[in-house]
């Protein structure tokens, strides 16, 4: 496909390998994708994991609150697919480095600002932030991030069109990230005339990222395409 917007591998390769693993980043890794997107959790004991959901039963054979448990006792899970383990955000970090491709992180739920100052270390350690977009439907996540890192490509993850969205975006320098079925080519401009860049999730039909495309949306996030 000839793409004038940046692919962003959700979660990885997800569409061919189980999602958010090693495999998943490296299959993406290895095509044409702008940028791999992953999810990280701060487990019980404050290390910092890869995986999308709260509870971990969806993809591995014993069902655990992500939060509510030890690092050691997530990474020795079963997955149901055999032969995966979830990653460390740093191990994520060294595939996309090793490739060079941008890494974009979505901090899951709301984080305390300490978890958030420990993440961006563990960043600068692994990649370079300039290599780096950070995504969230917590605005106080990405407030956060704003008030260490001045500069740093941030996205406001949401399901919806708030009155005032706009006004919100600015004052703090966010782009968006947005269901692409509510993505029309009037509220692209919209958006764009104020400075702000579009990214919408989680696009898997070629024909519909074509139209996308064609509206002047900025990223698509996908499973497969790329």
């Amino acid at each position: 496909m000839n793409m004038s917007a940046k692919m962003i591998a959700h979660r990885g390769l997800s569409g061919m390998e189980t999602e958010n693993t090693l495999a998943a980043f490296e299959a993406a890794c290895k095509r044409l994708f702008y940028g791999i997107e992953t999810d990280v959790h701060v487990t019980k004991d404050g290390k910092y994991i890869i995986f999308h959901d709260e509870c971990t039963g969806r993809l591995c054979e014993k069902n655990l609150i992500i939060e509510e448990t030890d690092f050691e006792i997530l990474r020795s899970l079963k997955f149901k697919d055999g032969i995966s383990e979830m990653p460390m955000l740093s191990e994520y970090l060294q595939v996309i480095s090793r490739y060079k491709k941008v890494a974009v992180i979505e901090l899951k739920k709301s984080m305390r600002e300490s978890n958030i100052e420990e993440i961006i270390e563990i960043c600068k350690q692994e990649y370079t932030l300039d290599k780096i977009i950070f995504i969230s439907f917590d605005f106080e996540n990405l407030v956060a991030v704003r008030k260490l890192l001045p500069k740093q490509k941030i996205q406001f993850l949401t399901e919806k069109f708030d009155d005032g969205l706009i006004k919100s975006l600015k004052e703090y320098g966010f782009d968006l990230d947005i269901r692409y079925d509510l993505l029309t080519k009037e509220k692209i401009k919209e958006f764009h005339e104020s400075n702000i860049a579009i990214n919408c999730w989680t696009c898997d039909d070629r024909q519909k990222a074509e139209e996308l495309i064609g509206f002047g949306v900025d990223f698509i996030t996908t499973n497969i395409l790329d």
